[in-house]
């Protein structure tokens, strides 16, 4: 079918939403995107753009934007916690050479990418809240500063605790992971442009440089029974954070005690949703990004699998001949792909909390891998980061 004029209304300007906004007004559609903030702002944290992401931005035309706010990534380093010693070394860099692994500030992201969707025509509606969504009409109806609008297709891209996720699949019930996640910047040390994963009995930290080398980003995940909210607005005790590291390397302490201020948010697990999608006689409504598949943040693929979603719906929507049958696709096309890159984010958080005799022995296990035959490590992911949604595989 043509999306020409096809009139879409997005929920949430996020990565997700900024990148289907512009995917799909450059096909032709007339595409608002409601969001509840006054403006379009992020909070600070680092995202790692790998190349199955990057072709999609390559794609959408925003390649070069991209390059300018963005560092090559040479490398992922696993690391002894405790000694500092590389376990292994992941050439990331040598990937996909053509679209390259990035390290970009998340805000800066975020304005490549709303720069993208208000330069192909795409309407912001900013402060604008989003209060319920039903389909029992004709038309998707969602609820906005109290007043009730119809949408032609109605996109979620409303992150974690979405309106149409819930209007699609019912309430969810996230289970608590025991497991915290702190976040923090800091000044730039002017080390190389790897991510470095120092990893430790029941906790890890994630760090890589950002802006040029500028600023360096600090993820840090603690296991432990205290609760902690799902929230990126919650703000944590930067010593809280130096204690649940005390026995780190040198280097990651050195790191730590430049903390200032850190964010903290509990990680919950959900369901990659059962229904993404729904056709209505004359609508339709689908969810993408963390609305439709959260993940745990232990492969760095959120902000990608919320890319490859955008370009995926809209080329769905694009070479289909309705809109019944484009959403349709869409939900084939991508439940798969998420559903095992959301069990292999579970899978690293298990490696990478290694205690006891597990652990030497795993650590072991990988250095002899790096050593012996790199490309079959690295390989293990060419599913991963090899696929190119924009080229239909």
């Amino acid at each position: 079918m043509s999306v020409i004029g096809l009139r879409v209304t997005v929920l949430g300007a996020g990565i997700a939403g900024l990148a289907v906004a512009r995917a799909l007004a450059l096909r032709g559609a007339a595409v608002t995107v409601v969001e509840q903030a006054a403006a379009i702002a992020e909070v600070g944290a680092g995202v790692q753009v790998s190349p199955n992401g990057a072709a999609v931005l390559r794609a959408l035309g925003l390649g070069t934007a991209l390059e300018a706010v963005a560092l090559r990534a040479q490398a992922v380093a696993l690391c002894d916690g405790l000694t500092g010693n590389v376990v292994t070394r992941l050439e990331v860099g040598r990937l996909v050479p053509d679209q390259g692994y990035h390290f970009v500030h998340r805000a800066d992201l975020i304005e490549v990418l709303r720069q993208g969707a208000v330069g192909a025509g795409v309407k912001l509606r900013l402060g604008a809240r989003g209060e319920a969504v039903s389909l029992n009409g004709v038309r998707p109806v969602v609820g906005i500063a109290g007043g009730a609008e119809d949408c032609g297709l109605l996109i979620g891209a409303d992150g974690l605790h979405s309106l149409a996720r819930a209007a699609l699949n019912g309430a969810s019930a996230p289970f608590f992971t025991h497991q915290v996640a702190w976040r923090a910047l800091i000044a730039g040390d002017g080390g190389p442009d790897v991510a470095e994963v120092h990893m430790g009995a029941g906790r890890h930290l994630v760090s890589y440089p950002l802006r040029a080398g500028s600023l360096r980003n600090i993820v840090a995940v603690e296991e432990r029974q205290a609760w902690a909210d799902e929230s990126w607005s919650l703000r944590g005790d930067p010593d809280g954070l130096r204690a649940a590291f005390a026995n780190f390397s040198p280097r990651v302490r050195g790191w730590l005690d430049q903390v200032q201020e850190v964010g903290l948010w509990g990680l919950f697990r959900h369901e990659v949703a059962q229904v993404w999608q729904r056709a209505l006689p004359q609508g339709g409504v689908a969810i993408l990004g963390d609305a439709a598949h959260p993940t745990l943040p232990f492969l760095a693929q959120g902000a990608c699998m919320a890319l490859e979603d955008a370009w995926v719906l809209a080329a769905a929507l694009a070479s289909t001949d309705s809109l019944a049958a484009g959403l349709a696709a869409y939900e084939a096309a991508r439940k798969p792909r998420c559903g095992r890159i959301v069990a292999a984010a579970n899978a690293n958080a298990r490696l990478y909390h290694l205690g006891g005799v597990a652990r030497p022995l795993a650590h072991l296990a990988l250095n002899l891998g790096g050593r012996i035959a790199p490309r079959a490590v690295l390989g293990r992911f060419d599913w991963l980061y090899g696929l190119d949604v924009t080229k239909g595989a």
